[in-house]
């Protein structure tokens, strides 16, 4: 009877919790509203805010909600709420909850897009970011820097959000550790979709910082986990590791030009990452290591091509006695049961070292400790392409023990013992990018503390059948990246097909009218004559400007005051079979002189340009990924191609890709070409020129350098096949010797001499 009475009163109180725990749901229409429901918001509060633009609001969200009542945040239809203009978000208290929202066509107003801190008295707690988009929301001038998302305070997660397209300067997540606040912080970064995001022409392009130098001593404990990396090409860290005790687990880094980089912190475990790379592109990296006690197992490693710092696996150098913001030296590091497969020269130490170059850094930039008490053990290493130098060590390896690493080509390295074992062996293809032993290699080296690697890269567990490599077969299931696991589960990077469409032009008219109406990836193809064009033609598109007929090519002739082509974020030119005509006094293509938020490509082939006052003037903060110069004739002008704005000598350049080919060069006046980067920096790719089968004849009569090609910093340099006949000048180029650069079967009449500087020396940067 007592039972019956129990659940008789028990039976009622349920219910009442039960209409305690339905959500408040506060519907907003605008600011004001949205302001008014925050202040008022308690535990267990729905703030919904309606389907629509939300133009320039600035919002804070805060309060006290609780593990099972957390205050929400949420858009009325998932990804129905746009937040565009000058506008952010702030999130300050416990247990709040942001979710489906959109950040598109605008920018912050301060140094996040999202921050989880309002000021320094209200910082989340327990709270966090879902299912949100944040699109292209980039500054308009790229050198102004900000962070995308910046997570404060302790245990907050951002998950399932597609970040895409930042191009200005900083990184685009960033984790702070100042303070006891935000130390032993345990936030969550998982299942995210990152990138693109495009190259950026200098350093500071971080997809992902989780501290800085001056913390980097600190202890973080955050886990970045099962998120994707497409296409994250702003510099040479897609993540950055600057505080202890971090995990980097179960990523994927597709084609980006960068590596996953412990530059500072200790005692983090990057473990089951994929790493996936092309045969178009050397800059794509894997594992860069610095620092004390990492422990880097069961990563993939697929067709990686990158050198030095971009190496599969790169373990550097440090300096003695290193300052927190410069290199320490790499100590304890276990490196065991990674698979590299198609990767060139995919063991790298001592990279970075620089004894050589102490005439022009001072003692404290030397990298001359190598690295101590580090074991590398059972890694496969399998090449379809035979690799005979699978390791380079640029200084002594003699603090790493080898331990059972199998390669399947002879080992012609200097580097070679008992550990490096070649071994007849095969794998097999299971699915696209993953190939995998046709048996298992069990003869594994057991190291210290090494039974806590205990299952592989797909979980099977390793105590039941041990091997050496990232993978045990059998593999139960073979899907080495499944996109849809990633992002949010409403937005889609893919753009609706387009047919492009052949547009044919007769007059002047017609091409600016045109020009004005067409969508990118259009055509306009012009018929033979005279354009007179007296204004711009300004390229924010995708365009292809050619002429019907290649023997008898459309002129046209430039009129105006500024430049026959203007071009604008995210312009792409194709020119094609065309004659531009000046007067000395304009530009042939310019880019705007502020606002070149994001890059613009410029491609001219077939075509003469003369009678201008600059071919190509860059201004500071454009960047141009890449312009391609292809037989063409470039006759009576000024100047040459100015790329040459970003004197700040802070790393950053004016253009990532610069190729001229086939082309004749007559009567410049003044430099060629003048492409500059300056600071001692290592964080880019650093620019690439390719000069090949020119002619140069007559230029450079009133250039006072003396020099007729300028190529001051830039990394990456082809000087092959060219000519040059009757330019009065000094040099015709300074070749950077220490990076490679030497010049190819050019032919030299009454020119100067192409000069090898064997080591530049450059403003430091730190």
């Amino acid at each position: 009877m007592n039972r019956y009475l129990i659940l008789l009163f028990l039976i009622p109180s349920l219910a009442i919790c039960q209409i305690k725990l339905k959500p408040n749901i506060i519907k907003v229409h605008n600011s004001a509203e949205l302001t008014d429901a925050i202040s008022k918001a308690n535990a267990g509060d729905n703030i919904v805010m309606a389907n629509g633009i939300w133009k320039d609001v600035q919002i804070k969200f805060y309060g006290k909600g609780t593990k099972e009542q957390p205050i929400i945040l949420k858009a009325e239809t998932t990804g129905k709420v746009t937040i565009e203009g000058v506008s952010n978000l702030q999130l300050g208290g416990d247990y709040l909850e942001v979710m489906n929202l959109h950040f598109k066509n605008g920018h912050t107003p301060t140094g996040s897009v999202i921050q989880f801190k309002i000021n320094d008295e209200t910082i989340a707690n327990y709270s966090k970011v879902t299912n949100c988009v944040i699109e292209e929301f980039t500054q308009p001038n790229r050198e102004v820097s900000d962070h995308w998302v910046e997570l404060w305070g302790k245990h907050n997660q951002l998950d399932h959000c597609n970040i895409i397209g930042k191009s200005n300067f900083g990184p685009t997540v960033r984790v702070f550790l100042t303070g006891n606040k935000n130390i032993n912080n345990h936030h969550q970064i998982i299942f995210n979709h990152f990138g693109p995001r495009p190259r950026k022409g200098g350093p500071h392009g971080e997809t992902i910082q989780i501290g800085d130098s001056e913390t980097s001593m600190t202890p973080s404990y955050t886990n970045v986990s099962n998120n994707y990396f497409e296409h994250c090409n702003g510099e040479v860290e897609v993540i950055s590791n600057k505080s202890n005790f971090n995990e980097y687990r179960n990523n994927i880094f597709f084609e980006s030009e960068g590596s996953l980089v412990l530059r500072h912190g200790n005692y983090c475990t990057i473990d089951g990452n994929v790493f996936i790379g092309n045969d178009s592109s050397e800059f794509i990296g894997g594992i860069r290591v610095i620092n004390t006690g990492h422990w880097i197992t069961n990563n993939y490693f697929y067709n990686l091509k990158g050198k030095e710092f971009r190496s599969a696996l790169a373990v550097m150098n440090g300096i003695p006695k290193s300052p927190l913001n410069r290199y320490m030296q790499v100590t304890d590091v276990v490196v065991a049961n990674n698979t590299f497969i198609d990767c060139v020269s995919p063991f790298q130490f001592s990279v970075g070292v620089n004894i050589d170059k102490k005439t022009v850094l001072p003692a404290s930039e030397i990298r001359s400790e190598r690295p101590e008490r580090m074991v590398v053990a059972n890694n496969m290493v399998y090449n379809h392409k035979e690799d005979n130098y699978p390791i380079v060590a640029y200084d002594k390896v003699d603090g790493v023990t080898f331990k059972k690493n199998v390669f399947n080509n002879v080992n012609k390295s200097n580097i070679s013992n008992d550990g490096i074992i070649t071994r007849d062996f095969q794998v097999k293809k299971l699915s696209e990018y993953l190939y995998v032993p046709t048996k298992n290699q069990e003869d594994a080296y057991k190291g210290f503390d090494f039974e806590k690697i205990s299952t592989d890269i797909f979980g099977a567990d390793r105590t039941k059948q041990n091997s050496i490599g990232a993978i045990t077969i059998p593999v139960i299931d073979p899907t080495l990246i499944n996109k849809k696991l990633y992002g949010t589960n409403w937005f889609s990077t893919n753009s609706p097909h387009y047919n492009a469409k052949i547009i044919q032009v007769a007059t002047n008219k017609e091409l600016l009218s045109q020009l004005e109406k067409s969508h990118s990836g259009d055509i306009l193809s012009l018929k033979s004559g005279i354009y007179e064009i007296t204004s711009a033609l300004v390229i924010n598109k995708h365009i292809t400007i050619i002429s019907v007929n290649s023997k008898n090519k459309a002129q046209l002739q430039f009129k105006g005051e500024k430049a026959v082509f203007e071009m604008h974020p995210k312009g792409v030119l194709n020119l094609e079979n065309v004659i531009l005509k000046g007067d000395k006094t304009q530009e042939a293509f310019t880019t705007l002189a502020k606002n070149m938020s994001q890059a613009y490509d410029l491609f001219i082939k077939n075509t003469e340009i003369s009678d201008f006052k600059s071919v190509i003037k860059s201004y500071k903060a454009s960047f141009a990924d890449t312009i391609s110069i292809n037989n063409c004739v470039i006759k009576n002008c000024l100047n040459g191609i100015e790329l040459n704005k970003e004197t700040d000598d802070g790393g950053d350049y004016n253009a990532e890709f610069v190729y001229i080919k086939n082309s004749k060069f007559d009567n410049i006046q003044s430099t060629v070409l003048d492409y500059y980067r300056g600071g001692y920096d290592e964080s880019t790719i650093g620019g690439n020129l390719v000069l090949q089968n020119n002619t140069f004849t007559n230029c450079g009569t009133d250039d006072k350098s003396g020099i007729l090609i300028h190529n001051q910093g830039i990394v990456n340099v082809d000087f092959s096949n060219n000519t040059f006949k009757n330019n009065p000048v000094r040099d015709i180029a300074i070749l950077w010797g220490e990076k490679g650069q030497k010049p190819v079967n050019n032919t030299i009449s009454n020119s100067g001499q192409i000069r090898i500087e064997e080591s530049l020396k450059q403003k430091l940067m730190y």
